[in-house]
C-alpha cells in the first residue's frame, strides 16, 4: 500500500498527541496516511497490551487512516540497531512514504528520542539498494527513502522548525486522544482502579490543549503542532507559504 505520509511512533498514542491534528489535516486533503507504532506500551503504568491494540485500532477509525501496524518491540529496551532498523526499513519499504512524521529527538521519556534515531537512520538506510529485505510473503522489497523526515514535538518544549495550522481538526485530534481512556483523564476515569501516571490527570490534557494554542499562536492561528527537521526545507516560490496574521 503506497502512502504520502507515515507517521512513526515509540508508544500507541504518540502519534495522537503529537501529530494527529497533521495527519487529519492531510487525510482531508485526499493524501493517503498510515501509522505505524514501534511497541505495544506494555511498560506503561496503566492499561495492557490489550486495551492499548483495542484503543489503537479506535482512534485509526476516528482519524480514518489507510493503515496501522505494530511492529512490537521491547518497550523500554528497543536499540537503533541492526536488528531493529532492518525491521522498521520493511516497514517503510512496504508503505514507500514520501514523507515520515517520527518521534521528537530529544524528550523526557528516553524512549522518544531513541526512536527519533532509529526512524532517522531507517528511513536513510531503506534507500540503500544493497540492503537486502523482504515482504511478508518473501519477495524482495524495492529499495525506498521518503523525502523528508519531521519529528513532532512531545512533552519536552522544543522550537519547532515550523509548525502545521490543525485548528479546522482540533476537535478530531482530542477525539483520537480520548480513545486511549486506560491512558487519559476522561470523565470518570479517577474513580477507576487503575493507578495514576503523569499522563493520566486533566492537567496533562489541559497541557495539551495549551501547547496546542502556543503553536498556533506562533503563526497566528488558533490551534498548531509543531515539528523539527534535521534536513532543510525548500520551496518552489513564496506562494508556497500559509498566508497567517501575525
Amino acid at each position: 500500500m503506497k502512502l504520502d505520509i507515515l507517521a512513526v511512533a515509540a508508544h500507541p498514542d504518540d502519534v495522537e498527541l503529537g501529530c494527529s491534528g497533521t495527519l487529519l489535516m492531510e487525510i482531508k486533503n485526499g493524501k493517503k496516511v498510515g501509522i505505524v507504532d514501534l511497541t505495544q506500551g506494555e511498560l506503561g503504568t496503566r492499561g495492557t497490551i490489550e486495551t492499548r491494540r483495542a484503543e489503537a485500532e479506535k482512534s485509526a477509525k476516528v482519524m480514518g487512516v489507510s493503515a496501522r501496524e505494530n511492529l512490537k518491540m521491547a518497550d523500554g529496551f528497543f536499540q537503533n540497531d541492526r536488528n531493529h532498523q532492518l525491521q522498521l526499513v520493511r516497514a517503510i519499504r512496504k508503505y514507500q512514504p514520501e514523507i515520515i512524521l517520527g518521534n521528537a529527538l530529544e524528550d523526557r521519556h528516553p524512549d522518544h528520542g531513541r526512536a527519533a534515531r532509529l526512524i532517522a537512520d531507517s528511513a536513510f538506510l531503506s534507500g540503500l539498494q544493497k540492503i537486502e529485505t523482504k515482504d511478508e510473503q518473501g519477495k524482495m522489497q524495492a529499495a525506498w527513502r521518503p523525502k523528508y523526515v519531521f519529528h513532532f514535538i512531545q512533552d519536552r518544549y522544543l522550537v519547532p522548525s515550523f509548525v502545521i495550522d490543525i485548528t479546522d481538526v482540533f476537535e478530531d485530534k482530542m477525539a483520537s486522544i480520548a480513545c486511549f481512556a486506560s491512558q487519559f483523564y476522561v470523565n470518570g476515569a479517577e474513580d477507576d482502579d487503575e493507578p495514576q501516571s503523569y499522563i493520566s490527570t486533566p492537567d496533562f490534557l489541559d497541557s495539551v490543549i495549551a501547547r496546542a494554542r502556543m503553536m498556533g499562536k506562533r503563526i497566528g492561528v488558533k490551534y498548531g503542532e509543531g515539528f523539527n527537521t534535521e534536513k532543510s526545507i525548500g520551496f518552489q516560490n513564496f506562494d508556497s507559504l500559509i498566508k497567517v496574521v501575525t
